[in-house]
């Protein structure tokens, strides 16, 4: 297990742009398919904000995507999705429909309307994520949908942590890269998944990090989420998609406790934008290793 030379995205054929709204803490992040994707995703928490997440059933007519969108401000941040939209319209992208073209954009929500300006990112900003996408992976912490993203907030008599986004990609034995983009605003705090030491999350008035087994739980429900993609240049199917994006959720289960709660929105998609050849159980472990690593670089200083 290698990262990928490049340290970037480029070999996935997918760009990452960011909207920051810095004084309004909050944003947001699109990933950009050079070509239409091979895309399913899986929702794991239970109190998920999403946009076409029903078309990405193995079993509906569209296979492929033009585009992932990771957002701030809660359901209102699903805005920023007609952004990105009229971007790959510009470009004639999108799925042809009659005599249109209608681009393909999943998106996902975190709610961190409580941190800062109780704002979110409209059209202009999903517009603005595109022309500033590249393929670079190194923007992480307070950037895009991680810029009011917190941790650790299971408890209303602790101060939540920092959350924020990251980006890894990894080069599997089989030659094939595996890539996750995740925006982490967990309700759990973040762990290191070798030792379980808090890396993250909610600490007590004198500043020491307290774990949820140790807390007086009482939690903000409807105020978390972690959510991500997960891309690859090995072909997919549809529906081995679908697979890959369960088990990405497991780099959420290490890094993340607890996850998944009802609390939470947890969502990842996943995306093939190749056709390499790798088999099924080998992209599944990366897939949850990449999301692992982006989990923890997303709160790293």
């Amino acid at each position: 297990m290698t990262d990928d030379k490049h340290g970037t995205f480029r070999g996935l054929g997918t760009k990452i742009g960011h909207a920051t709204l810095t004084s309004k803490k909050t944003g947001c992040t699109v990933l950009l398919f050079d070509s239409p994707a091979v895309c399913s995703g899986h929702v794991a928490g239970g109190a998920p904000g999403t946009r076409d997440g029903d078309m990405l059933d193995p079993s509906c007519l569209v296979q492929t995507v033009n585009a992932i969108l990771l957002t701030g401000g809660s359901a209102f941040g699903l805005a920023a999705a007609d952004g990105v939209m009229r971007f790959l319209a510009e470009k004639k992208a999108g799925f042809a429909v009659g005599r249109d073209r209608v681009p393909i954009v999943p998106a996902a929500v975190i709610y961190d309307r409580a941190v800062g300006e109780a704002s979110y990112p409209a059209a202009k900003d999903g517009y603005r994520a595109c022309k500033a996408a590249g393929y670079s992976a190194a923007k992480h912490g307070a950037v895009g949908v991680g810029c009011g993203a917190t941790v650790g907030k299971f408890s209303k008599k602790l101060r939540p942590g920092r959350g924020g986004f990251g980006a890894v990609c990894l080069r599997m034995p089989s030659g094939a890269l595996v890539g996750a983009a995740v925006g982490v605003n967990a309700y759990g705090n973040v762990v290191d998944p070798k030792n379980g030491e808090i890396v993250a999350g909610a600490t007590d008035r004198k500043g020491r990090a307290v774990s949820f087994w140790d807390a007086e739980v009482s939690g903000r429900p409807g105020e978390n989420t972690a959510i991500g993609a997960v891309v690859t240049d090995a072909f997919l199917t549809k529906a081995q998609a679908r697979r890959v994006a369960m088990a990405a959720h497991d780099g959420l289960a290490r890094t993340v406790m607890p996850s998944h709660t009802l609390y939470d929105g947890d969502a990842i998609y996943a995306a093939s934008t190749g056709r390499k050849k790798a088999k099924m159980a080998e992209i599944c472990a990366y897939a949850a290793r990449v999301v692992e690593l982006a989990v923890l670089k997303a709160v790293s200083a």
